[in-house]
């Protein structure tokens, strides 16, 4: 039951990967550009939502954040690592004055959100989140969702539409499409991409994973100042948003995310099917818009690369005026605006 409560590798599939998915893909014309400008931390924007909730879903009790009408056609947006729900914060009240319920969950190791089971795997594997938010959805008994994310939240978003289309009316997703397969991550990549994810070397080692335990909050803002390298994001708004990865499962599910994905640690075998799936890099056919900053920091693919991996109507937007990795925190008008224009592609 619902109740009340107080309170890279990014570039997934890699640049030599998605150089192949290119050529094999082919490319688009240059996108639209849309600008947007990024509300300075602490400068007269949102701090908190309407309404936090938590209920049981799946493997979770998960804890989330609403806004808008009840009856409102329903929005799922999903954060990224090592953010937050507050990503979300400002762009939450805008879809909810233009009639809509939105949704914005702690992902699992995040906030609070718990594991109903001590003795559930903490899994950070791609399908695992995708199924979480499958299981979100149907404990609050809706049946589809405008769904958006960025970063983890992106490659969450483009599973649940990949695999099941008939949940989501249409979708926003920073970066494009990042779904990915242990099998594509066995390449190498030339020396400058695979400096880029450094931290996902660092994280392989039990050294890594130990100064992750330690070095937390730090870890976090250092990859916030490389990922968002003109965003002037102010220590109130860090420190918000860091509370969130105290969360008691957070390393462990943010260690097995990255060494999963180099194949230095096993999925759940319930997940293998679905991996299965995912790794033959299927199109996805619902309605979507996908964005960019012209100011991200975090390995990101070109638009080019990805653009005929989506089948349905679609449309690119670059958001100029310094927006980074993290776009629904600076330039929650843009990707709003984004939300609305997709559910009407």
């Amino acid at each position: 039951m619902t109740n009340q409560i107080d309170h890279q590798r990014r570039r997934f599939l890699g640049a030599a990967a998605f150089g192949l998915a290119a050529a094999q893909f082919g490319v688009i014309a240059p996108a639209a550009a849309q600008s947007g400008s990024a509300r300075p931390a602490g400068a007269g924007g949102h701090t908190s939502f309407a309404t936090q909730k938590t209920i049981a879903a799946g493997v979770l009790n998960v804890a989330y954040a609403e806004d808008g009408p009840a009856d409102g056609p329903p929005v799922l947006l999903l954060h990224g690592w090592p953010y937050d729900t507050h990503s979300y914060v400002d762009v939450a009240p805008i879809l909810a004055s233009a009639g809509y319920r939105v949704i914005v969950p702690s992902l699992r190791g995040y906030g609070d959100t718990r594991f109903l089971s001590a003795d559930t795997p903490r899994n950070g594997q791609q399908t695992a989140l995708a199924t979480d938010a499958i299981a979100l959805l149907d404990a609050l008994k809706i049946e589809k969702a405008v769904i958006g994310g960025y970063d983890w939240g992106a490659r969450t978003a483009n599973i649940m539409a990949a695999l099941w289309p008939e949940r989501c009316k249409a979708m926003v997703s920073v970066s494009g499409y990042l779904i990915g397969s242990q099998e594509l991550n066995r390449a190498p990549l030339p020396p400058k991409a695979e400096l880029q994810w450094w931290y996902q070397y660092y994280f392989a080692t039990e050294r890594g994973a130990a100064g992750y335990a330690r070095y937390t909050h730090d870890f976090a803002r250092l990859i916030w100042q490389l990922a968002s390298p003109k965003w002037a994001f102010d220590d109130v708004t860090f420190a918000r948003s860091a509370a969130s990865l105290d969360n008691p499962d957070q390393v462990a599910v943010a260690i097995h995310n990255y060494r999963w994905r180099l194949g230095v640690a096993a999925g759940e075998p319930k997940f293998d099917a679905l991996e299965e799936k995912v790794a033959k890099l299927p199109p996805i056919t619902v309605p979507t818009i996908t964005m960019e900053g012209d100011a991200n920091g975090a390995p990101h693919p070109d638009p080019s690369a990805y653009a005929k991996k989506f089948s349905g109507r679609y449309e690119h937007r670059l958001i100029t005026g310094g927006i980074g990795h993290n776009l629904p925190q600076e330039a929650p008008q843009a990707f709003a605006q984004a939300i609305i224009d997709a559910d009407k592609l």
